[in-house]
């Protein structure tokens, strides 16, 4: 194992700041305006956040996953309901997740209500995937389950696609669909020099997060 002490890495942060005058009313406003310039900064997949959820047993656990949509009310994903995370969501429904932005110096952490889209929602966007991740999503029923190795996987894999030849419409598998996030905090954090970072707060005080009341903010760095 080398020797390199990850206390010796330092990144300076410089760039703007970020002040309230600067913040939306609303933080899915604000959060579209970020969104779009991480995007025009050309980061890759910037639609990658970092979900936080409660084991049934208490337990934290955190992954990547891969934002597919939203809006006023909040954050959509897609995944399996059968995997641990699907588990976790349907024991306790509520999440945490981070959009890493590193090469911009943000970051967006939002907490909230987890619950689950509507059938003809998930419906509606399984069938916008690649074939490929149609299957993919049949082939990983058991999600986050042991298998035996890789070539099980692939076997497994290639046996479903005889089952829908090229140009077979395939159906959505019943333990697959979305959640949507519905968020009770946003924050958002932008790097500043000597550690001194912009960090607001939108925290929900009353009805529903698209057309609720939001209060903003100012946080010690």
């Amino acid at each position: 194992m080398n020797n390199c002490d990850p206390a010796e890495l330092r990144q300076p942060y410089e760039g703007t700041s970020l002040c309230r005058v600067d913040m939306s009313a609303h933080p899915m406003e604000q959060f579209h305006i970020w969104f779009t310039q991480a995007r025009t900064e050309g980061l890759a997949e910037p639609n990658a956040m970092v979900l936080a959820t409660v084991e049934p047993n208490g337990v934290p656990r955190a992954r990547t996953v891969l934002l597919k949509g939203y809006d006023l009310s909040g954050l959509r994903f897609f995944t399996n309901y059968r995997s641990r995370k699907g588990r976790a969501l349907g024991e306790s429904p509520h999440a945490s997740v981070v959009f890493p932005w590193h090469p911009i110096r943000r970051q967006v952490l939002v907490t909230g209500r987890v619950e689950r889209l509507s059938e003809a929602e998930s419906d509606a966007y399984f069938q916008t995937r690649p074939r490929g991740s149609q299957i993919g999503a049949w082939a990983s029923e058991h999600q986050s389950s042991q298998v035996a190795d890789r070539a099980a996987l692939d076997e497994l894999y290639a046996s479903l696609e005889q089952v829908w030849p090229s140009g077979e419409r395939i159906p959505r598998p019943a333990y697959w669909g979305g959640f949507a996030i519905l968020p009770t905090e946003v924050e958002f954090w932008q790097g500043r020099t000597d550690r001194m970072h912009d960090r607001f707060q939108y925290t929900l005080t009353a009805g529903d997060p698209a057309a609720g009341q939001w209060e903003l903010d100012r946080l010690a760095p």
